[in-house]
Formats: structure tokens, C-alpha cells, sequence
């Protein structure tokens, strides 16, 4: 999915979708031919990688989307990860393959194989309201929606702003219209239209954000633009921002002016007038002074029932001035609210003191702030300073101290204006002055004192306690030391008896364990040995009697002879499979296999799998069979007839060529068919009860021999064993032999 280097936590990928799971979705045979069938997947199941076939028009595509792009058809958009290669525009109507993927936060289209068939207008866009937008619920369809900019800027060459709408903010990335500057578009009413995608927390796969993504400069129309430049205004005093004002609209901005009392940079700044303070947040990266007369425009919002102005933005009035002076102020007025921004002075005794790390850009802790909790006559309050480093004058303040604090005050109220937490922000060190320090003889150091002496007192009746029972304890000591003497003397006289006894009975569980896992080894060896015979025995026979078995009910009615002959060739099987099963119950007694030619027992399997089909067979060998063994020889026929039932079961193939060539160095298999093939990438895994592919390698890997497995769809298989016969002996094609296809 496309990532946006500007948010690291919000990642750009397909939302969620209204639509029903599909009849196709239900059959995994059958490809996925809607955008709403992909999304109506589970994660489970868009995980099983289904087949998809969709056409529809690209909605968006983003240069740095790197070739990823949204497709939308009638049903509903999805996203196509296209990812690293060239893409389509939007614009183009596509016709896009692939399988599905669960995506990080909704089923996505992966391993995708596009192609453009024709160009189209974009599709009509659906009027949407802002709840379902923020929801998610129209996650990848193309929207439009109205509102107002509260910023814009320029990004990796795109207009991106912050769209107010309902109570919401939107972000919206557009094309950038040339020659116009990005602060033009602030405050305006604008109509967009495009695809909406989703900004989400990759642990968690939650829903954080919506973006809007608009392809064209005609799809971002601005509706009206603020009617006076915001700084032309009046000015209007900072206690009435949030008084009603005939005329005034949510989406215009106000002007305001006063002098800066704290500065945070990047986050917001406090002014103040004759009338009260306020706070204005702002991105702004200009820094002032206290100095500094300042006009601000930006939108009035409220936070803890409180006024503040958002997106603002700042220019410098008139000439420097004196700095504002704190006010005492009484704590009635403050608990009213009335004072909520506004540079005061609070006298109060230090409780606490506690510092951390502030984050700064890119999220390094460039700050450290330090938090005093202060109690005041009628209020507890904190104090709160922003600084690079710790501050030694501070630190060094004790618990415990009567200060006076100059700052800003912030406040918290509730639904009726009552203030429930109190803080004043320092501008300056020099802000916190100490006014009494706390008495030497303090409650915590008279406690302490207290202790020592018990302490002391406690130790010296310990240590008299300790002599006289070290005096006492002396005798017995020596009492026990005789003691100890004589069982030591007949320790040693019995140690060796022990010793030879002891290492008797461990000799004994020694033989006795090695002996249990020598039958453990061979019972699990032959359980192995007889699970393969099993499969490439039994399972492969009534697999070709299962075969014979269903071409004889086609063809019982309209071909009763030749269903016939198909029946009796079932028999054939079910008798084979007797013999193949007393074998194998025989192997189970006695190892010795009855002596039989290779050759033609491998040509009679192939002969059975073929008779009653279109199978054409060829059938070589050359060389001759030295006196082969017999697990060479067991082995070989059952790769063999493995090969040869996957081809009836699998293959559809016309022609079949089995060559055997024995030589004095090794004994070389190879089976071709011109059958459908597969591809090699896609061999999956043994599952289902199919353990064919990894039987077939395992009997070729005992015999210290190589198996390649060769496919291509549409031009059949080739299948080649190779086992040495010398001992020590490499196979003549080690590299032909490897494995083509990850067998395990």
C-alpha cells in the first residue's frame, strides 16, 4: 500500500465495503469479478489467495504510490498493490487478475496482471456525509464532499489541506493549480471530489484517519472565497471571541491582537489585551518575543469549554514594547474561569516535583519539562516549564518551599464554567521565586532522627543477645564436631561399597534405556516404510479403479460394451490391489522380496493406469539390470507408479514416454507427458491427504539419489529419478536433478 512519509503510523490501504458476500466468493473455483466480492472477504479468507478478474476505471493513482492504484466498477473500488511497477492513470479502464490478500486493514488485490482496454470518464461521484466518510464506510469509492480549508500547504509537489466539515477534519491531497499559492485556498468553501483511502495503525489494523485523494484540478472547485483578507478585519478584543457577534459564521476567521506572553513552537502561542488572554495554536515556525505585538487570524474552536483559536496565522504589529506585566488575581475570579489565558501571579508551598522528556520533531525528546504541584490558600495547582535542559536554579529548589509563580494561566472547566484543574505555564525561569525555604528540622528529619536512635538501641541488644548465644551454642559446637568425626570415619569405610553398587545400577538403566529407543527407532521406521507402501500401492490402485469405476456409469447407458470392458479392467485393479496388499503384509514378516524384472513390472503398471484412455504409450529402456537391490528396485516402481497416477488423475495428456536406462554408475527414470502442466511457483504444500510429490522425494533422497520435477502450463511435465548404484557415487546430473519444484 502507499505510504505517507509525512505520518508514519498512517498508512494509505483499502477500507471497508457495504456489500454481501458473493456467490463467487463462495466458490473459490470460480474468480472474483467484483470490487465488492474482494472486500466482502474475511481476512481469513482473502488470506486462502482466491482468484480475481475485475474491470473497472482507475480512480487514483499517486506518483508515489509507486504503480499501486484504486480500481472501482459498478459494485464498489478496491485496491490493486501494484507495487514497484509502471500503472495506469486514472482514467483507464482496466481489466486487472490476481488473487486476493487480507491486506493490513481490508482485502486488497495482490499479484496483479493488468492490462488497459479503453479510456473513460471518471466515475460519477456519490454524495457522502461525513460521519460515514470518517467511518470508513465508503473506504475506496469516488466521493465528493464540501467544506472549508482550514490549512494548505505544498507536499512532494501536491496541495494538500485540512478540510472542515460537520464538525470533522478532512486531509485532501489535489493537484496543485499553477501560479496560485496555497494560503489562497485557506478559509474558502470548496467542493472535491474523489477516492477516499484509509490512514491506519498497522498492529492494530484500526481505522485513524480518511484521506481524499483527487485526481484532476476540475475535480477541487472552490465555491467562495473569504470575502476581506483575513488582517483587514476588524480587531476584535480576546475576552469577546466566543460573545455572539451579529453576522459572524463558524467558517470565518477572527482577528485578534495582543502581546505574546509564552511561546511554544510549532504547537501555539498565548496573547493578551487589556480585555483577557487566549491560546491560538499554530504550526507557524516563527518564534517571538515578549516583546512582540501580534495580530493572529484563524478559527475560533473550544477545548474544555474554554475558547482557543486553531490554524492561525501570525504577523508582527507595530514596534516592540515593554513585556506584560503578571497580575495578582484573586482565587474566586480564577475558579470562575475568568482569568483562562492570561499571564498572573499565584503564591503557593511545593508538594512534589517531577520532570520528563517532551517530544520534539521527527519524535527525539529535544525537552524536558518540569512539573511543581503547589498548594495554594484554596487551590492546588501545578507550575509547569519547557526547557533544553534541566535548569540548576530549579532543581535546586527543596520540597517544601513557599514560591511565587509568574505564568499563564490554563484552565480546565466543566459544562458550567467551574474550573477543575489549575496550571501556570512559565515563560522564563526567573518566573518561579523562592520566598521561604522549609524549617532544617523538618517532620520527615525529626522522624528520621527517631529511627536512627531506635535502630541503635535495637543493635546493641542484638549484639549482647548474639555473645551469649555464641557462648552457649560454643560447647555444643565442639559436641557436635566428635560426632561428626565418627560418621565421617564410616562414611569413608562404606563410600566405595556404594560407589561400585551405584555404578552397577546406572550401567543397567544405561542398557536398558538404549535398548528401549533402539525398538522405538525400528517400530517408527517400519510404520513410515508401511504408510508409503500404503499410498503407492493401495491409494494409486483404487485410484485407477475409482477412474475405470465412473467412465463405466457415463458410459453404461449409450456404450455398453466398451463400459464393460471398463469394468473389467476395475477388477483387474481390485485384484492388483490384492496383491499389492499380501506383498506388503508379507514385507511385514519377512524383508525378502520374491525376485521380479523391473522393466516389466513398471511397463504393467503403466500399461493398467493407460488401458480404457486415450493415453498413448511409449515405453524404452536400455542397458541391462545388473543384479539391481531390491530397495532400488521397490523404490523405482513406486516413484513410477506415482508419476503415472498423477498423470491419469491430473494431467489430461495424450501421450505418455517412460524411458529406463541402466548403466553400470546409476539407474536413470524419466517420465514425460504432454499433458496441462502447472506452474511450478504455485506447487503447494502436501495437504488435503496428497502426499504424492513428497513421497516421490523421499524414496529418491533414501537412495541417496535426485529428483527434478519440470512443468509448464500448457506444455506438459517431465519427471527424471536418477539413483546411484556405486557406493559413494554423486549423480551424473546433480544439477539437473535438483528439485524445480520446493518439495518438503
Amino acid at each position: 500500500m502507499p505510504v505517507r512519509k509525512s505520518k508514519l503510523s498512517a498508512l494509505l490501504l483499502l477500507g471497508m465495503a457495504p456489500a454481501p458476500v458473493s456467490a463467487a466468493a463462495a466458490d473459490p473455483a470460480e474468480p472474483l469479478s467484483t470490487a465488492a466480492a474482494v472486500l466482502s472477504l474475511s481476512a481469513e479468507q482473502a488470506g486462502r489467495q482466491l482468484k480475481i478478474s475485475v474491470s473497472g476505471i482507475v480512480t487514483a493513482a499517486e506518483p508515489d504510490w509507486r504503480g499501486q492504484f484504486f480500481v472501482q466498477d459498478p459494485s464498489g473500488g478496491v485496491f490493486v498493490e501494484n507495487l514497484g511497477r509502471p500503472g495506469p492513470t486514472p482514467g483507464d479502464v482496466v481489466t486487472v487478475a490476481g488473487v486476493s490478500h487480507p491486506g493490513a486493514f481490508a482485502p486488497i488485490i495482490s499479484a496483479p496482471q493488468w492490462r488497459i482496454t479503453s479510456t473513460a470518464p471518471l466515475p460519477e461521484p456519490k454524495n457522502v456525509s461525513i460521519e460515514n466518510l470518517k467511518a470508513g464506510v465508503e473506504d475506496g469509492l469516488r466521493v465528493e464532499i464540501s467544506g472549508v480549508v482550514r490549512t494548505a500547504r505544498i507536499e512532494e509537489g501536491r496541495l494538500v489541506v485540512h478540510l472542515a466539515t460537520g464538525g470533522y477534519r478532512l486531509e485532501v491531497f489535489a493537484r496543485v493549480p499553477p501560479g496560485v499559492a496555497p494560503t489562497s485556498f485557506v478559509a474558502a468553501r470548496v467542493r472535491v471530489r474523489g477516492t477516499t483511502a484509509t490512514h491506519y495503525n498497522t498492529s492494530l489494523r484500526q481505522l485513524t484517519a480518511v484521506a481524499v485523494y483527487v485526481p484532476t484540478l476540475d475535480d477541487f472547485v472552490v465555491l467562495e472565497r473569504e470575502s476581506v483578507p483575513p488582517f483587514e478585519q476588524p480587531v476584535i478584543p480576546i475576552n469577546n471571541v466566543a460573545q455572539y457577534r451579529r453576522g459572524s459564521r463558524s467558517d470565518q476567521r477572527v482577528h485578534v491582537r495582543g502581546a505574546v506572553t509564552l511561546q511554544r513552537i510549532g504547537a501555539d502561542i498565548f496573547l493578551q489585551d487589556r480585555s483577557g488572554g487566549i491560546r491560538i495554536e499554530t504550526t507557524q515556525p516563527d518564534g517571538f518575543s515578549l516583546e512582540d505585538q501580534i495580530d493572529a487570524v484563524g478559527f475560533l474552536d473550544f477545548e474544555n469549554f474554554l475558547p482557543l483559536l486553531r490554524d492561525a496565522t501570525l504577523q508582527r504589529h507595530g514596534e516592540k514594547s515593554a513585556p506584560m506585566a503578571p497580575r495578582a488575581v484573586p482565587i474566586p475570579e480564577i475558579q470562575r474561569g475568568l482569568h483562562h489565558g492570561s499571564l498572573i501571579t499565584l503564591r503557593g508551598k511545593i508538594l512534589d516535583r517531577s520532570t520528563r522528556p517532551v517530544p520534539g520533531s521527527a519524535g527525539r525528546f529535544a525537552r524536558q519539562e518540569t512539573t511543581w504541584l503547589l498548594q495554594g490558600d484554596e487551590i492546588t495547582f501545578t507550575v509547569e516549564h519547557e526547557e533544553a535542559g534541566e535548569n540548576a536554579t530549579l532543581a535546586a529548589i527543596p520540597i517544601g518551599s513557599v514560591v511565587e509563580a509568574d505564568g499563564v494561566c490554563v484552565s480546565t472547566a466543566d459544562a458550567t464554567g467551574e474550573i477543575s484543574s489549575l496550571r501556570l505555564l512559565l515563560a522564563s525561569p526567573a518566573g518561579l521565586r523562592v520566598l521561604a525555604r522549609p524549617s532544617w528540622l523538618t517532620p520527615g528529619r525529626l522522624l528520621a532522627g527517631v529511627g536512627s536512635l531506635g535502630a541503635g538501641l535495637i543493635v546493641v541488644v542484638l549484639w549482647l543477645l548474639t555473645v551469649a548465644r555464641k557462648n552457649a551454642a560454643l560447647n555444643e559446637l565442639i559436641h557436635e564436631r566428635e560426632q561428626a568425626q565418627l560418621l565421617l570415619q564410616e562414611a569413608h569405610d562404606t563410600l566405595e561399597q556404594k560407589v561400585a553398587e551405584r555404578s552397577a545400577q546406572l550401567q543397567v538403566e544405561m542398557t536398558a534405556r538404549k535398548t528401549t529407543e533402539l525398538q522405538f527407532k525400528a517400530v517408527l521406521a517400519e510404520r513410515t516404510r508401511l504408510a508409503r507402501d500404503l499410498h503407492d500401492t493401495l491409494e494409486q490402485t483404487l485410484t485407477g479403479i475409482a477412474l475405470h469405476l465412473d467412465t463405466t456409469a457415463k458410459l453404461s447407458q449409450r456404450a455398453p460394451a466398451v463400459s464393460n470392458d471398463h469394468l473389467r479392467l476395475a477388477r483387474n485393479w481390485l485384484r492388483q490391489s490384492q496383491v499389492e496388499l499380501r506383498r506388503s503384509i508379507w514385507d511385514l514378516r519377512s524383508r525378502e522380496l520374491e525376485q521380479f524384472d523391473l522393466a516389466s513390472a513398471l511397463r504393467r503398471s503403466a500399461e493398467q493406469v493407460v488401458e480404457g484412455t486415450e493415453i498413448n504409450l511409449e515405453f524404452h529402456t536400455t542397458g541391462e539390470p545388473n543384479g539391481l537391490p531390491e530397495v532400488v528396485e521397490e523404490n523405482v516402481l513406486r516413484i513410477g507408479q506415482e508419476a503415472l497416477t498423477n498423470i491419469a488423475k491430473h494431467a489430461r495428456a495424450t501421450r505418455v514416454t517412460i524411458a529406463l536406462e541402466f548403466n553400470r554408475r546409476a539407474l536413470v527414470l524419466r517420465v514425460e507427458d504432454n499433458g496441462v502442466g502447472f506452474e511450478q511457483s504455485e506447487a503447494a504444500l502436501p495437504g488435503e491427504g496428497h502426499f504424492g510429490l513428497l513421497g516421490m522425494s523421499e524414496r529418491a533422497k533414501r537412495l541417496a539419489g535426485g529428483l527434478a520435477i519440470n512443468s509448464v502450463p500448457g506444455r506438459g511435465t517431465s519427471i527424471v529419478v536418477e539413483i546411484p548404484l556405486e557406493p559413494g557415487a554423486v549423480p551424473a546430473r546433480a544439477e539437473a536433478v535438483q528439485p524445480a519444484i520446493p518439495v518438503r
